[in-house]
């Protein structure tokens, strides 16, 4: 049962906007998520305040203050309580993670001494007040051990692996370097989607790459049926090293972005691109197979680096007609950790430079984590026949 509640209070809230105008807007937060934690409770308990019904969980007990710091300043809640005890509002939580981590990837840079005033005056903003050193460590320690437990999580069975890197720039021994954000999403058994891991590295050599793949193994993943990556050099090593067994579908997208570099004249680019796309999108794979013998010996004499390097490379873009036609849109490219990235890349375009290794996977483990709790309550990405 949820129990409902009158439409009075929007009301309220749009005749307080009116009359204040922006500044008015932390007291209308407070209102709002003061009213969403308490009819959580309330949904908990089963019951309203002081109701006598045979459903009830438990009983209310009175409300706990909380003060926040928010992009609009330091607002104070009520967190309502019980008295049994087990509850927390996730109205209060959701939501506030990522934003935790950004006002801590910019304090960071005000403390330590390398922000700009800029990003001090941006830090003043968004914490609403200064910051000290030991405010900001005892946040991060809270912070970090909730986003460290999710990145050791256990993982189980996933049905397809998605891998891809974006890079961020990070000062690591005084230098400003741009490091690697290895990421892995995957679909497991039910169908949904999640983020499975994310790790900062200095670089995509095969090192980090097999370290990344073999502390997902260890965390319990299993039962792959496709891996979708790109051909970076590293990558493949590990890959073959640590799941060498498990069918590759090399990306779609990235396959014909790399074809272009072996285009001797500009003008023959928008003809290339158009015979690969007609390559990965015919019916079956034998028709594909053929289409692809025929581009290799179109272009063997007017460009013959191009020729050997599709009779080489476009066979491992392929490999998704061994799938349900149904599924191939969505295993042929690793398009949906692109738009993650896009995202990580909209979040963290404030910060700019990370004063640290910690404070960049602090930040985007909390972007992903995210992301990842909104896929996993989402709609169902891959159907199986098995399910």
């Amino acid at each position: 049962m949820t129990y409902q509640h009158d439409f009075t209070l929007p009301i309220e809230l749009l005749e307080q906007l009116t009359e204040q105008g922006l500044e008015g807007l932390p007291e209308m937060i407070r209102i709002l998520v003061n009213e969403a934690m308490r009819l959580e409770r309330q949904n908990h308990l089963q019951a309203r305040l002081y109701e006598r019904t045979e459903g009830r969980r438990g009983y209310a007990n009175g409300y706990k203050p909380k003060r926040v710091k928010t992009r609009v300043g330091e607002i104070h809640f009520d967190v309502p309580q019980v008295r049994e005890g087990g509850f927390y509002p996730g109205a209060l939580e959701k939501g506030l993670r990522s934003e935790r981590a950004l006002m801590l990837a910019l304090a960071e840079m005000y403390v330590q001494g390398v922000s700009t005033r800029k990003v001090s005056a941006i830090t003043e903003q968004l914490c609403g007040s200064a910051v000290s050193s030991t405010q900001v460590s005892r946040a991060a320690a809270l912070l970090d051990d909730v986003l460290d437990a999710w990145r050791k999580r256990p993982l189980g069975e996933v049905r397809v692996l998605y891998l891809d890197a974006r890079y961020e720039k990070v000062r690591v021994d005084g230098q400003i370097r741009d490091v690697a954000i290895l990421i892995a999403s995957g679909v497991g058994k039910d169908g949904r989607r999640r983020i499975l891991g994310v790790s900062v590295s200095l670089s995509e050599a095969e090192v980090h790459w097999r370290a990344f793949l073999e502390d997902l193994v260890a965390r319990g993943m299993q039962g792959i049926q496709l891996i979708v990556s790109d051909d970076h050099a590293g990558l493949r090593a590990a890959r073959r090293s640590v799941l060498g067994g498990v069918p590759w579908q090399r990306c779609q997208f990235h396959l014909q972005q790399n074809a272009l570099q072996y285009v001797p004249r500009k003008s023959m680019r928008k003809e290339v691109a158009e015979d690969i796309r007609i390559i990965f999108n015919v019916p079956d794979r034998p028709t594909s197979e053929a289409y692809l013998a025929r581009t290799v010996a179109k272009y063997a004499d007017k460009a013959s680096r191009l020729s050997a390097w599709m009779e080489e490379n476009i066979p491992e873009g392929l490999t998704v007609f061994d799938y349900p036609k149904e599924h191939w849109r969505r295993l042929r490219t690793t398009n949906n950790l692109e738009r993650v990235s896009q995202e990580i890349k909209r979040r963290t375009r404030v910060v700019r430079i990370f004063p640290n290794e910690a404070a960049c996977l602090r930040l985007i483990s909390a972007i992903l984590m995210e992301i990842s709790e909104e896929w996993e309550t989402g709609r169902v990405y891959l159907t199986f026949d098995d399910e």
